[in-house]
């Protein structure tokens, strides 16, 4: 028998039940970040092949943007205001994975002293670069180069852009 809202302790046992069947999704957060010149960042993690966007994962119960930023803390020693979402890409099941959701967000352009300081500061990533929008679409895999260019055309127009990608 479902409890009555009045009785404060069993509805919060019975809601938190229910929370507790429900769908779990994985959650990622990239921030799209440009230097001066408008080239775009991009970073070669060291534990999958290739290059990628700076950022990562979220963590159970964090924001996505404050994910983004915290990951952009840890992995460059970095600090930004993420200034807004550009993409949200529903990845379907595949391979091993569950589905998840994958957000870009804009970092906005840095200031040419922060652009030439920037390093790896953790063992996460082995280098990082900015690269022209063409070869940056080019040096990164498929799924997240179909990602990149709807932020592109976010970035553009101001329009945030949703995906669905299909297994």
């Amino acid at each position: 028998m479902k409890p009555s809202p009045s009785d404060h302790e069993a509805w919060n046992a019975y809601l938190a039940e229910g929370n507790a069947k429900q769908a779990r999704k994985r959650v990622g957060a990239d921030v799209l970040l440009r230097n001066a010149a408008g080239e775009f960042l991009l970073v070669e993690p060291t534990y999958k092949p290739g290059w990628d966007l700076p950022g990562g994962m979220v963590e159970a119960n964090e924001a996505p943007d404050l994910a983004a930023a915290r990951e952009l803390r840890e992995e460059l020693n970095l600090t930004v205001e993420v200034q807004g979402l550009l993409v949200v890409d529903w990845v379907a099941p595949h391979g091993p994975w569950d589905d998840q959701l994958a957000f870009i967000f804009d970092g906005g352009v840095l200031d040419e002293e922060t652009a030439g300081s920037l390093r790896p500061s953790d063992e996460e990533l082995s280098q990082l670069a900015f690269f022209p929008a063409d070869p940056a679409q080019r040096l990164l895999n498929p799924r997240l180069s179909r990602r990149f260019v709807a932020a592109l055309a976010a970035l553009e127009d101001g329009v945030p852009r949703y995906l669905r990608r299909a297994s």
